[in-house]
């Protein structure tokens, strides 16, 4: 049975063309792991590499909902000193909440 007190979001980015690799290394080095640390569980990321596409699903499940723990995490003062800014390597972003059924 689903936990539906979960929120879960699915993100799709357009990596620059020869960045994936950069990009990739990156996420799992500083994205992923500060999210964690934000109470956010990683449900995976997948490269769809004939697209230049990066996809990956994010669940949260605080208290406080999803927008507000978003928001802390863009606004926490370890996700403003990631240096460089890993963003640099995305064309666009795609970001949709999803509900388990």
């Amino acid at each position: 049975l689903c936990n539906c007190a979960v929120e879960y979001q699915l993100r799709v980015y357009t990596v620059k063309p020869g960045a994936m690799a950069a990009w990739v290394d990156e996420w799992w080095r500083n994205v992923a792991p500060l999210r964690r640390k934000h109470g956010f569980e990683v449900i995976g990321p997948w490269v769809i590499e004939t697209e230049d596409k990066f996809v990956w699903i994010l669940g949260y499940g605080g208290e406080h909902g999803w927008e507000a723990a978003d928001g802390a995490y863009y606004d926490s003062d370890e996700r403003k000193a990631v240096d460089p800014e890993p963003t640099r390597h995305l064309l666009a972003t795609e970001h949709w909440m999803m509900r388990p059924v």
